[in-house]
């Protein structure tokens, strides 16, 4: 199945997307996509429904991140070997952690906005996984076991931020806005191998990245049973598994950079497609 969470932001319902991409609602039947909701017998209860006799959304309805109550929003950096090669650092022989803040999560179409005198915000996208089932000290081999579903991440990074002024990556990374999530979360099974995943990311309408998952240097298994080992992994935690190569920050002759008015489309044929339009910074 594809959830999805529509309407206003700070009202959204939940759905589902049918064979045909109509958004159909599903509140009747649950109060909203949380992680209590990723459970086996709630998802097979809603795989149920007959899509054609729940209300459909008109085209163009708002949706926002697909899971609401994420607890923990976790990234791996580095983790394809072009990208890392692009960064000018060696590619790592243990998965890079960093965190995202919660409070950077955002819709699929909504704007990015930049942060106050921002001159190096920069897109990455990501395949993103929702954990379904409390992983602590899991074994390789069991780790998609704990995997619920799959998403779109778009890692947006201001780049100063992140590298030039010093302690961790995270100051860059959960600006306001800096998580969009979507549009929809792809339950495990309708995915499938989350190492056949085709990514790309166009900006103004030329095409900046393309990859898969399948070049990862740390496949979502090893991801998942790696974290396990220094943190308790919840149903409904986010974890970002890094981008593909054609980040602006490797740009040659000279890197690229996002500024106002510029227009962010990316997506997979798994996972949907999100597109963003850059907003200057402004007060909330």
């Amino acid at each position: 199945m594809k959830l999805v969470r529509y309407g206003a932001r700070g009202h959204e319902q939940p759905g589902i997307v049918d064979a045909g991409g109509v958004i159909r609602d599903v509140s009747h039947l649950i109060p909203d996509w949380t992680p209590a909701q990723l459970d086996s017998a709630t998802l097979a209860r809603v795989a149920q429904l007959e899509p054609r006799r729940l209300s459909a959304l008109p085209a163009g309805t708002r949706l926002g991140v697909p899971l609401a109550g994420i607890g923990k929003f976790i990234a791996i950096g580095l983790n394809y070997t072009d990208h890392a090669i692009e960064s000018g650092l060696t590619p790592p022989k243990e998965p890079v952690v960093f965190s995202k803040a919660i409070s950077c999560l955002t819709g699929p179409s909504d704007p990015v906005m930049l942060p106050q005198g921002s001159l190096k915000t920069d897109w990455e996208v990501e395949l993103g996984v929702v954990i379904g089932r409390r992983a602590r000290y899991v074994p390789q081999d069991q780790a998609l076991a704990c995997v619920a579903g799959y998403c779109l991440i778009d890692d947006v990074s201001e780049r100063e931020y992140q590298i030039e002024r010093g302690g961790t990556w995270d100051k860059g990374k959960g600006c306001d806005t800096f998580g969009p999530v979507g549009p929809w979360l792809v339950t495990a099974d309708e995915l499938g191998e989350p190492q056949a995943v085709e990514l790309w990311l166009d900006v103004n309408g030329v095409r900046r990245q393309r990859g898969s998952t399948a070049n990862m240097i740390f496949p979502v298994s090893e991801l998942v049973a790696y974290l396990s080992r220094f943190m308790t992994l919840e149903p409904g935690d986010l974890i970002a598994t890094g981008t593909p190569a054609g980040v602006g920050m490797g740009m040659k002759p000279a890197p690229l950079y996002l500024k106002a008015g510029d227009h962010m489309r990316l997506g997979s044929p798994q996972l949907g497609v999100q597109e963003h339009e850059v907003e200057a910074w402004r007060a909330a």
